[in-house]
């Protein structure tokens, strides 16, 4: 019952602390948009190719901004007050919608991606940590210095060319195919099939740190004397390894997957238009492209808040492996 108390506070404190962190976030991305050349009747007056001044100043007029800076931003914070994040000119759907429609697709990819980082990471570094200094160990180091060192972008190329160019094994782009008209479990084969190409563009990197992170934890938690005392003991070396290294040794990969929450989504931005995956990312580069910025102020302020919940969840998930942490 206390622990439960306390991971009440933990969800409390966090929800407290996010009030001030968001609305300087808002201010931040608000005032570094309004930096950038250019708006949407800019955009559209080009697209055009023949617009009036009375032409953009009515655009401007109809969009608010011909308002001031400062009325502009009160205007905004205004609508996400009321729980709006505004209308979209260029789609000509609210920003809601539009962000309602890319999120499921994006946090597919996310957790997919952070999935398979955790699980082959913490797998490959352990095997290095017990193998440590031997063939295995050298190895399986130079390749997660190969995966952190080679840009994403064309990790995902070069997975294009050789499994949907090459041997034809996986759709190349897109989050399913397009009217093929699929139900039931055959929908949610070819989903899986167009995901994993992306999904391990993503991982890839992070995979990278993972491996090197656990390989040094292990290393570590493994010289300390509770370990030894477990061995003396005479407990299994699998039961070793499992309950006592394992174990203390997550606790650092645990941190760094929080933190690496609002990277994933950064990296998306980049996934998702090698592989034409219809998310937030995608969404994303295309409203800079358009300067449409209620929408990218919509998908930044989304992005913050996932951080800060994923952030939550890893103070909840350390105390449970290491029940010695104080939640405060």
């Amino acid at each position: 019952m206390n622990r439960r108390r306390q991971m009440l506070k933990v969800v409390r404190r966090t929800l407290l602390q996010a009030v001030p962190t968001v609305l300087a976030i808002l201010i931040l991305n608000f005032a570094l948009l309004k930096l950038a050349p250019g708006d949407a009747a800019d955009v559209m007056a080009a697209e055009s190719g023949a617009a009036t001044e009375e032409t953009m100043a009515m655009l401007r007029r109809q969009f608010g901004l011909d308002l001031p800076v400062l009325h502009q931003f009160l205007a905004y914070v205004g609508q996400i007050a009321s729980f709006s994040l505004g209308f979209s000119p260029r789609y000509n759907l609210p920003v809601a919608d539009l962000i309602g429609q890319r999120l499921p697709v994006t946090l597919l990819l996310m957790v997919s991606a952070l999935t398979i980082a955790l699980v082959i990471g913490i797998a490959l570094g352990t095997a290095m940590a017990l193998n440590v200094s031997r063939w295995p160990d050298r190895i399986l180091s130079v390749v997660s210095l190969v995966f952190y060192s080679v840009p994403g972008f064309w990790i995902g190329l070069m997975l294009i060319v050789m499994f949907s160019v090459k041997f034809g094994w996986l759709p190349s782009g897109g989050s399913e195919s397009i009217g093929a008209g699929l139900t039931g479990v055959d929908a949610v084969i070819d989903r899986l099939r167009h995901l994993i190409l992306p999904a391990s563009s993503l991982a890839l990197f992070f995979i990278a740190i993972y491996a090197r992170l656990m390989r040094a934890a292990i290393l570590e938690v493994t010289a300390q004397d509770f370990v030894r005392t477990a061995r003396a003991k005479g407990i299994s070396e699998a039961s070793v390894v499992l309950r006592h290294i394992l174990r203390n040794a997550l606790l650092p990969v645990t941190t760094l997957a929080g933190m690496h929450l609002g990277g994933i989504l950064g990296g998306a931005v980049v996934v998702e238009t090698v592989f034409s995956w219809p998310g937030l990312g995608r969404l994303a580069f295309e409203s800079v492209l358009r300067r449409d910025f209620n929408v990218l102020l919509g998908v930044l302020l989304l992005s913050s808040l996932l951080v800060i919940i994923a952030n939550m969840i890893v103070d909840l998930v350390q105390a449970w492996l290491d029940p010695r942490i104080e939640l405060r």
